[in-house]
């Protein structure tokens, strides 16, 4: 349900949203434009919330009616509890349009999967999840497509040593974001024979995508202006050519067509050699360079306003992608989100990509609203104490 202080701040946004439309039906400014758009969904969300609210309190009144004819109180009952279980998704969607929206939200994005601690059991899981992300993708009609694939070496295929899946479906970094952490899973290993659960772990990160052509305008994200946040310095980037390495016919050892790049302000390094062609590696590997120094970016800005926020909140207001952020335990077929505290008791439909991982992913969206919007408000709350005593000196 939306608090005293979100509904608050809804109506201080609908207010700007009003006089910002004003001014725009005296004469058109781009930026102006920008914010009203901006600022729309909060306004639309707020009347149907607002709405909402309306209704049950005359729906209560008429239930408390003594002369209500006989045949309307039925009706009555029935739209209350309508009313009733509707209010709590509007009230949802209101808090959430009090956040601003992420700066890669539109964009597609890139998963990297890599094992952690755990040996081989942590690479057989990460090749489990990356079917896993494949499934869900797939099924949602979202194009997934594997730019990197490496195993390890010995007699089994499914040991995952890193991936990477491109999303080209816009929106998907918003839809994904959820999964960046670190997956723990619990369970006996085929080659365990005294029946002993071992945990291992899993790396993943979500990462933007960007057009290969870049951002046109004044966009933030045109990495191709060196004035951008997002831009790279060729001259930064060390490129060295390489054989490509494992099973691959006639093609692998005989043509240096792998490609490594190294960011050497950063020390951040991409390999590719997926593709036969070193043009097409190459194309990938800056693809996913330019994507973890973005993301390396974004989250340093985000660290800086936990550190701003710290003493207010009492705390860290964000989970970093070091966090253990889930559970896999085969024995009890749970899966287990440690930010939300959901519990899905259905372990298989969730690594097949099924209707029980999109309601884990569902309740980490919500409980990051949650945990934004408790942020902005204390620190609203915050600055108008302090605009207050200094008022009062």
């Amino acid at each position: 349900m939306v608090g005293a202080c979100s509904s608050y701040r809804a109506r201080l946004l609908a207010a700007e949203h009003t006089r910002l439309s004003d001014r725009l039906t005296e004469s058109f400014d781009s930026q102006v434009a920008k914010r009203a758009g901006e600022l729309a969904p909060v306004t639309s969300v707020l009347k149907e919330w607002d709405h909402a609210n309306e209704s049950l309190v005359e729906l209560k009144s008429l239930l408390e009616d003594p002369e209500l004819d006989d045949e309307l109180r039925p009706l009555a009952t029935e739209d209350l509890d309508t009313a009733q279980k509707n209010l709590p998704s509007i009230s949802d969607r209101l808090k959430k349009s009090l956040i601003p929206r992420h700066p890669f939200a539109a964009l597609p994005c890139l998963l990297e999967i890599r094992p952690g601690a755990g040996g081989d059991e942590a690479g057989l899981f990460a090749y489990e999840l990356l079917r896993m992300y494949m499934s869900f993708c797939a099924s949602r009609g979202l194009r997934p497509t594997i730019l990197k694939q490496d195993v390890e070496d010995g007699p089994s295929e499914d040991r995952l040593s890193e991936a990477v899946i491109e999303v080209e479906a816009d929106g998907a970094y918003d839809l994904l974001r959820t999964e960046s952490g670190v997956h723990r899973v619990q369970r006996v290993p085929a080659t365990e024979t005294k029946g002993r659960t071992h945990t291992s772990a899993v790396s993943v990160m979500v990462l933007p995508s960007f057009p290969e052509s870049g951002s046109s305008g004044d966009s933030a994200l045109n990495f191709e202006d060196p004035t951008s946040d997002y831009y790279i310095d060729p001259q930064e980037v060390r490129v060295e050519k390489m054989r490509a390495g494992g099973a691959g016919g006639q093609h692998v050892n005989k043509t240096e067509s792998a490609i490594r790049l190294t960011h050497t302000p950063t020390g951040t390094v991409v390999s590719m050699q997926d593709e036969r062609s070193q043009q097409a590696n190459r194309r990938k590997a800056w693809q996913v360079l330019r994507a973890k120094l973005a993301e390396a970016r974004q989250e340093a800005r985000e660290q800086e306003l936990v550190q701003l926020r710290r003493g207010v909140m009492g705390g860290v207001a964000r989970m970093g992608r070091g966090d253990k952020i889930r559970t896999y335990n085969y024995g009890q077929s749970r899966c287990t989100d440690h930010r939300s505290g959901i519990t899905i008791h259905n372990l298989d439909d969730v690594l097949e990509g099924g209707d029980g991982l999109e309601s884990v992913m569902e309740s980490v969206r919500t409980w990051m609203a949650d945990r934004d919007v408790e942020a902005m408000l204390t620190e609203e709350l915050t600055k108008a104490k302090e605009s207050e005593k200094t008022r009062s000196r």
